[in-house]
């Protein structure tokens, strides 16, 4: 079971990953070009809202019930790949859904168009630059998936 998860949990990364590109793209070109927030805006965000919940939710299956890498105590703090899987990318993760969880949720309150488009904008990329560093850390490449070598 945990191959599974863990393969499920690596592909879904390239989905979150897809849609934080394109809404990143879409709300910039919506600020820049004050175009009016529309329904594809909003789907597209809730979109990637949900993602993003989905692989939290098998990273917390993961991280609590299956991982050989996610030890409990000092001895994950002296081991650089220990402290990594243990702590650090679970922190980087979860600042990343809080970031696009606010985007989203902050953002369906704003009656200004450009304003939505610009909070869309700001909180997602931030959270894309914070995933990309916790990919990097992990220093298994960004397109490596576990149990395949290349």
């Amino acid at each position: 079971m945990y191959p599974a998860l863990l393969t499920t949990h690596s592909v879904i990364r390239y989905f979150v990953l897809i849609f934080l590109l394109i809404v990143i793209i879409k709300a910039f070109l919506g600020f820049s070009n004050k175009q009016a927030y529309t329904k594809l805006d909003n789907t597209l965000g809730l979109t990637l809202f949900s993602l993003t919940h989905t692989q939290l939710l098998l990273g917390l299956v993961l991280y609590f019930f299956g991982s050989p890498f996610v030890q409990f105590g000092s001895a994950s703090m002296k081991d650089a790949s220990l402290r990594y899987w243990t702590v650090e990318h679970m922190v980087v993760m979860l600042i990343a859904v809080v970031l696009i969880t606010v985007a989203r949720t902050t953002s369906k309150k704003l009656t200004d168009d450009t304003a939505k488009h610009k909070r869309m904008f700001i909180f997602n990329t931030i959270a894309l630059v914070l995933i990309l560093v916790g990919i990097a850390m992990s220093k298994r490449g960004f397109f490596s998936l576990p149990g395949v070598s290349g």
